[in-house]
């Protein structure tokens, strides 16, 4: 009796439905375009991971190619008995969780910075130089890195050679930190746009009412400004997790050499190594490391969406 009340009290018939969609068809046409796109490049490629359960052979295509042994599991196995796993693996945790910890304070702090400037011009003119290394193309941004770290010509670099006979490019020790610290300099003014969007909604009675009851600067950044802040990094903490593993790997590879290769040498890197750039390329086993890392990723973004969720409820439903 309660089934079929619901039945007749929902809206959502068929008639009603066909209606529905012939009244606001214009949406569903400008919505179309993007479905696509995701269905051919996010969806389509989705029937390649068959392949790393496969010996694939191009000649046979993937349907035809041949199962692994160990009920398809090969190429996983191959890749954690391998040598370079454990390296690959440490390098990649330590360069997502390095940029983790500095990126979002660093995008937090230049919102809060710029939100309390008073000069409009001062403060428009400093959000475009904090954000226009974002547009610079990887490989130019290498270069001038490159640039600035020679050790003959670059302006800090031979002047750290001369002083203490390091080059920086060549040291693998100070290659985390390289890439780290460069990433914030090209992504914080993109990073912090999110976050002045979030101040902008905070309510300015809340700052009258703390300046009345003689709270200091910092006490009201502390007090009110933060706690509104907090939902919004939680939230991209949470997105950033799904990617831990999934290290940019075009700007590791540009500033990758032969002295920084212990610590430079990542997952991806040696996934592209293996697949497009070695004599004998084999596919299957590239895929099955771009699978792993997939799952990897999944599972420390819904770990962390849970565990977010628990501590301050502002995870994801």
């Amino acid at each position: 009796m309660i089934s079929k009340s619901i039945k007749k009290q929902h809206p959502a018939n068929r008639k009603s439905l066909l209606k529905y969609l012939k009244n606001h068809w214009q949406l569903y046409i400008m919505i179309l375009p993007p479905l696509i796109l995701l269905l051919i490049f996010a969806y389509g490629p989705m029937y390649g991971v068959m392949i790393a359960f496969k010996n694939y052979k191009a000649t046979l295509g993937i349907w035809g190619s041949p199962w692994t042994e160990q009920h398809g599991f090969y190429h996983f196995i191959k890749f954690f008995k391998n040598y370079n796993f454990i390296e690959c693996l440490r390098n990649t945790l330590v360069l997502s969780v390095y940029s983790l910890i500095v990126t979002v304070p660093c995008s937090v702090v230049l919102a809060l910075c710029l939100n309390y400037t008073r000069y409009t011009k001062f403060r428009k003119t400093i959000q475009m130089i904090t954000y226009c290394p974002y547009f610079i193309s990887t490989v130019v941004f290498v270069g001038i890195i490159r640039l600035i770290l020679d050790t003959r010509m670059g302006i800090l670099g031979s002047a750290v050679y001369e002083t203490f006979g390091i080059n920086i490019i060549g040291n693998a020790s100070a290659f985390p930190s390289l890439y780290v610290w460069s990433g914030v300099w090209q992504g914080t003014g993109y990073g912090a746009i999110i976050y002045l969007a979030t101040l902008a909604g905070v309510d300015m009675q809340l700052h009258e009412a703390a300046i009345i009851d003689g709270a200091t600067l910092l006490q009201r950044i502390r007090h009110i400004d933060l706690p509104e802040v907090i939902p919004t990094a939680v939230i991209m903490l949470i997105l950033n997790m799904g990617n831990i593993l999934n290290v940019g790997y075009e700007k590791v590879l540009a500033m990758q050499n032969q002295n920084n290769l212990s610590t430079s040498e990542v997952i991806n890197t040696y996934a592209y190594k293996v697949s497009l750039v070695s004599s004998f390329p084999d596919f299957s086993y590239s895929t099955a490391i771009g699978l792993f890392q997939s799952l990897v990723g999944l599972i420390l973004l819904l770990s962390a969406n849970k565990l977010a969720d628990k501590l301050s409820g502002n995870g994801f439903v």
